[in-house]
C-alpha cells in the first residue's frame, strides 16, 4: 500500500495529544450547528430531526420561519490546532425541553461561546446564566442575521446585563475565518482569566493557526 501524507483531518490522536473542549450554546435557531460546521476539520456529527406539528406547542419557531430541523442532542466537531492540541466543539440543543442535557455536554469544558440573535435577545438569558453559574469562561457572539436590529456593544451589554469583563464579538457563523476569530477571542478571555487567578496556561493564542 502506498504511503500517503496524512491530511489534518486524518492525524492520529496519540497519547501525547492534549485536548480542549469548548461548548457552543445559545437559543433556538441562533446558528450553533452552522458555527460548528464552518470550522470543523471533520464532517460534524449532527443530531438534527425534522420539525413536526407535534412539537409546535413545545418549540416556538415563529421567529425562525426558515428553520425546518432542530438539534435534539448535540453538534460535535473537531479542530487540530497543532500536532499536540485538538479542540472539540460541542453544540447544545436550543430548546428548553432539552436543557437537561446541558450538564453532560458542558462537563469538562474549558470555555463557551454564547451565540445571540439581536432580534431575540431574551433567548440568551438562560445560556448566559448557565455558564455564569458554572463559572465557565464564555464570550457572547452576535451572529449576523438579515434584518436583525443592530446595536452598539454597550447597548447589547446593557440589554443582556453582562459584566464588563465578558467580551462581546461579532461573528458570521457561516464563515470559517469569522468563527476562528470568535474562538480566538474566547481563548484570549480564558488566558486573561487564568492569568488573573494565577492558573497555568493550557492554551496559547499564538498556537491558533487552523
Amino acid at each position: 500500500m502506498d504511503t500517503m501524507t496524512q491530511s489534518t483531518s486524518q492525524r492520529p490522536i496519540t497519547a501525547a495529544t492534549q485536548s480542549a473542549k469548548f461548548v457552543i450554546s445559545g437559543g433556538f435557531g441562533v446558528g450553533k450547528t452552522t458555527f460548528v460546521g464552518a470550522i470543523s476539520e471533520i464532517p460534524p456529527l449532527r443530531t438534527e430531526e425534522k420539525m413536526t406539528e407535534a412539537a409546535e406547542s413545545l418549540d416556538d419557531s415563529s421567529k425562525v420561519t426558515t428553520k425546518q430541523s432542530t438539534t435534539v442532542a448535540m453538534d460535535f466537531g473537531r479542530i487540530s490546532v497543532f500536532d499536540e492540541l485538538v479542540i472539540y466543539l460541542f453544540g447544545t440543543p436550543g430548546q428548553n425541553r432539552f436543557a437537561f442535557m446541558w450538564d453532560q455536554i458542558a462537563l469538562g469544558s474549558l470555555g463557551a461561546v454564547v451565540l445571540v440573535d439581536t432580534s431575540r435577545l431574551e433567548e440568551s438569558f438562560a445560556p448566559i446564566d448557565y455558564f455564569e453559574s458554572k463559572q465557565i469562561p464564555f464570550v457572547v457572539a452576535v451572529n449576523q442575521f438579515d434584518h436583525a436590529p443592530t446595536g452598539t456593544v454597550e447597548q447589547i451589554r446593557d440589554a443582556l446585563a453582562l459584566d464588563d469583563a465578558i467580551p462581546i464579538v461579532d461573528v458570521d457563523a457561516r464563515e470559517k475565518e469569522s468563527v476562528k476569530n470568535c474562538l480566538v477571542a474566547l481563548v484570549d478571555h480564558m488566558i486573561q482569566q487564568l492569568t488573573s487567578t494565577g492558573g497555568a496556561r493550557r492554551l496559547r493564542r499564538r498556537d491558533f493557526d487552523f
